[in-house]
């Protein structure tokens, strides 16, 4: 994808790199990323990029050669629940929001949530 100069939505380009780091199966450089992205993105961005996503704990890093190797910390599902923890801790009232968030909950996920409570077992 050409740029245009259009400005992405907030956290898109976080999301295709975590998804091609997903995918990889092993540690990318940025430039790996970069390439595996196929945009004519700067340099500069990727690495922008990928220092936010390890500041958040979303990547980590390791040595490679003169610069670093990044992999994701969780899988996709466990990024999912990393984030829906983050949203819970921001308020005060824990037992308001899960009960309001049980309540909105379509029916066969509240059978499924309740399910996964009753047994004590997480896939």
């Amino acid at each position: 994808m050409a740029d245009t100069g259009e400005r992405r939505p907030a956290g898109e380009l976080e999301e295709s790199v975590l998804a091609v780091l997903w995918t990889a199966g092993r540690p990318q450089t940025a430039a790996e990323i970069r390439r595996a992205l196929d945009e004519t993105l700067a340099r500069t961005t990727v690495a922008t990029v990928l220092a936010r996503l390890t500041e958040k704990g979303t990547v980590g890093r390791q040595d490679a050669g003169r610069g670093f190797a990044y992999f994701p910390v969780q899988d996709a599902h466990g990024l999912t629940a990393h984030r829906m923890h983050r949203v819970l801790d921001q308020d005060d009232d824990r037992e308001s929001v899960l009960a309001r968030f049980v309540d909105q909950l379509a029916p066969e996920d509240e059978r499924l949530l309740r399910g996964l409570l009753g047994s004590g077992e997480h896939p």
